[in-house]
């Protein structure tokens, strides 16, 4: 019993269509994998929340760090004006 034109069609068709499930179902599982490698909402806005943290501390110890190298420099100006010129350094009271 040989098959038909319309027998090969159909075997066809049901071929096509359960590589396209196994297909798709291939790639849902990839999707399913990869989603799980994601952070949840949580997980991302406490992490974000830490570093916002970490900037805003590092943004005042700069601010303190450049407020100290200015009264350095203050006072460093102020002892190489009252150096004599022989070179040696005169005691200074604050």
């Amino acid at each position: 019993m040989a098959l038909t034109k319309q027998d090969l069609n159909q075997i066809e068709g049901l071929l096509d269509l359960k590589l396209d499930e196994k297909f798709l179902a291939k790639i849902d599982n990839l999707i399913d994998k990869r989603f799980k490698l994601l952070p949840t909402k949580d997980e991302f806005f406490t992490k974000m929340d830490e570093v916002v943290g970490e900037l805003e501390t590092t943004r005042q110890e700069q601010t303190i760090l450049g407020y100290q190298v200015s009264e350095h420099e203050k006072r460093i100006i102020k002892l190489e004006e009252q150096q004599p010129e022989n070179g040696q350094m005169v005691a200074m009271s604050d």
